[in-house]
C-alpha cells in the first residue's frame, strides 16, 4: 500500500491527495468542492476538537450555537467584513421546489416561493452573533462575554483540495465582548497563544506567532494575530488566527453596555478560529512516502496489535495474550486496537496501519508466545525491536513520548533550517525558487511594496514575528528604512 503512493519528491501535491484518500481520511463528495470526512479522519478531528474545547472552557469560554443562515441586511451591517467575504458567499433565494411539468420526475425552483430577503450561508458568523449580543449585553455585569461555536461554514472556493481548502469546512469560532480595549487585546493574544501551545504540544507542529499585515488581516479586524507553520515542501500554512476587532462590530450592531458610572459605551471585541485545515497541516508536516505519520497525542489509536497465526488453536492462544496486553495498556490510558480480522493477512494489515500512521504496532506469533516477547514497530522511524511482555506497558509509554517529541524536534529542525535571511531582492527570488521556506527580509511597510512582491513572486508576508529583535535595515525593494524583518513565503 505504501509503495503505491506517489513520492513527495516527484509530485508533492499528488502525494498529498493520494494519501488523504488511501489513509481513509476523506474523499470528495457529490457536492462540488465539498468533502466527506471518513470515520478515521473524523476520529482525528474529534481529538483536536476535544483538546481545544477543554482549553477554551478552562479559560472561561462557553459553547453556544447560532443559525447557519444570515439575513443579507445583517451580513451587510459591517461593511469591511461584508466586502471581504462577498465573493465567497453562497446565497439562498427560494424556499420551495415543485414538479417540472416539462420534465416528468424532475423538480424545479418554485418562482412564487422567492424569499423577501436573501439568506447568506455563513462564511463566518460575526454578523449574526453580534446582532444577538445586542440583546445579551446591557451592563458591565454582562461582561466579559466569552462564547465559542463549533460549526460548519461555507466559502465558495473555486480551487479546492481536501482539508486545505474546501467550499464547506468544519471549525470553531470564538466571539468575545469586553469593557476595555486592553482586555480585548489581551484576549486575542491569549487565544493565539492557546492555538500555538496546542499545535506544538499535541500536533507536534512548530509555529511562529506574529501579526498579519494590514492587507492580510481578517476583514473587519483592527489587528490579526496568527500562527504560521512550514510544510515539508517549503510552503507556509496559516494554522490559526485570532482577531482584535476593536469596536467595529459593536458600532455596526449598536452593542453598548452601561458602566458603573451610569454612562453607555460600545464594547470591545475579538474573534478567533481554527478549522479542519489543521488536518492538512498534520498530514503535510509529518507524513512520508509510506503514508500517514501521526503524533501519539492525536492518533485515533496509539497502538495496534496484529496476531500472526496459522490455525484456530494458535489464534486462541495469541488472543488471550493480546487481550491482556490491550487491557494493561488501556488501564494506562493508552488507546489500543486489536486487529483480529480473519479476512486479511498480517502483511496486508501491517501495510494498512503503516499507511494510516498508527504510532506503534505490536506483532505476536507462536514463537513470541514461547519466548514471552512481542515485536514492536515504530511508525515514525520504522524501527523494529523485540520487547519482553513483562516490560511492554512501560516500554510503550516511553516510546509514545519519544515519538511525540521526535516528530516535533524533526519538524522544528526542518523549519529552522528553512528560515533564511536575505538583504536584496535578487537573494529573495533565488532562495524562494531554490530552497523555499520562510524568508526573513526587510519591508518598508507599504501595501504597494507588499503587492509588488506578491504579484512578481507569489510570496506573501506570512507574519510580522512576535519574538524577534528589532533590526534596522533597508527594504529589499525600495531601499526605504525598515525597523524589523518580516517573514515571507509561498503558502497554501
Amino acid at each position: 500500500m505504501g509503495k503505491s503512493l506517489t513520492r513527495r519528491d516527484v509530485d508533492y501535491s499528488k502525494w498529498y491527495n493520494e494519501l488523504v484518500v488511501k489513509a481513509d481520511l476523506a474523499e470528495n463528495s457529490a457536492v462540488r468542492g465539498c468533502m466527506t470526512i471518513k470515520p478515521y479522519g473524523y476520529a482525528i478531528w474529534e481529538k483536536i476538537q476535544a483538546e481545544l474545547d477543554k482549553k477554551f472552557k478552562e479559560t472561561g469560554h462557553q459553547n453556544a450555537y447560532f443559525p447557519l443562515l444570515v439575513p443579507k441586511h445583517l451580513f451587510e451591517a459591517e461593511e469591511t467584513n461584508a466586502e471581504g467575504f462577498a465573493k465567497e458567499c453562497a446565497v439562498v433565494t427560494h424556499y420551495r421546489l415543485k414538479n417540472d411539468e416539462d420534465n416528468p420526475g424532475k423538480l424545479k425552483v418554485d418562482e412564487t416561493a422567492k424569499l423577501e430577503e436573501e439568506l447568506i450561508i455563513r462564511p463566518t458568523s460575526e454578523a449574526l452573533i453580534w446582532n444577538t449580543f445586542k440583546s445579551w449585553i446591557q451592563s458591565y455585569r454582562d461582561l466579559p462575554l466569552k462564547i465559542n461555536q463549533w460549526a460548519n461554514v461555507m466559502r465558495w472556493e473555486m480551487r479546492t483540495r481536501l482539508f486545505l481548502r474546501t467550499a464547506e469546512f468544519l471549525w470553531q469560532e470564538g466571539h468575545t465582548a469586553h469593557i476595555t480595549k486592553e482586555e480585548a487585546i489581551e484576549e486575542a493574544e491569549l487565544m493565539n497563544g492557546i492555538y500555538a501551545d496546542f499545535t506544538e504540544k499535541f500536533m507536534a507542529i512548530p509555529v511562529i506567532k506574529g501579526l498579519k499585515t494590514e492587507s492580510e488581516r481578517f476583514a473587519g479586524a483592527d489587528e490579526t494575530y496568527c500562527i504560521e507553520a512550514l510544510m515539508q515542501d517549503g510552503k507556509a500554512l496559516q494554522a490559526g488566527t485570532s482577531h482584535f476587532l476593536g469596536q467595529n462590530f459593536a458600532k455596526a450592531f449598536d452593542v453598548k453596555y452601561t458602566g458603573k458610572d451610569g454612562k453607555q459605551d460600545y464594547v470591545w471585541a475579538t474573534s478567533w478560529g481554527v478549522s479542519t485545515r489543521l488536518m492538512g497541516a498534520l498530514i503535510m508536516t509529518h507524513s512520508d512516502d509510506n503514508g500517514l505519520v501521526l503524533p501519539p497525542n492525536l492518533a485515533p489509536y496509539q497502538v495496534v496489535i496484529v496476531p500472526i497465526f496459522k490455525n484456530d488453536e494458535q489464534f486462541a492462544e495469541i488472543s488471550k495474550v493480546a487481550l491482556q496486553i490491550k487491557s494493561d495498556l488501556q488501564n494506562k490510558n493508552i488507546s489500543v486496537k486489536f486487529d483480529d480480522r480473519d479476512t486479511h493477512k498480517p502483511g496486508w494489515k501491517f501495510a494498512q496501519h503503516e499507511m494510516q500512521g498508527v504510532p506503534l504496532r505490536i506483532a505476536i506469533g507462536p514463537k513470541d508466545l514461547e519466548k514471552g516477547t512481542v515485536e514492536l514497530a515504530r511508525r515514525d522511524t520504522l524501527e523494529k525491536s523485540f520487547v519482553n511482555q513483562a516490560d511492554l506497558t512501560e516500554t510503550i509509554k516511553e516510546k509514545l513520548e519519544e515519538i511525540q517529541n521526535h516528530l516535533f524536534d524533526k519538524a522544528l529542525k526542518y523549519r529552522d533550517e528553512h528560515i533564511t535571511e536575505v538583504n536584496t531582492y535578487e537573494e529573495f527570488k533565488e532562495i524562494l525558487e531554490s530552497k523555499g521556506g520562510f524568508i526573513s527580509a526587510h519591508w518598508d511597510g507599504s501595501k504597494e511594496t507588499e503587492e509588488q512582491i506578491k504579484n512578481e513572486t507569489k510570496a506573501t508576508i506570512r507574519c510580522i514575528p512576535e519574538h524577534t529583535d528589532n533590526q534596522s535595515g533597508e527594504c529589499i525593494i525600495t531601499g526605504q528604512a525598515s525597523q524589523k524583518r518580516v517573514l515571507f513565503a509561498k503558502a497554501y
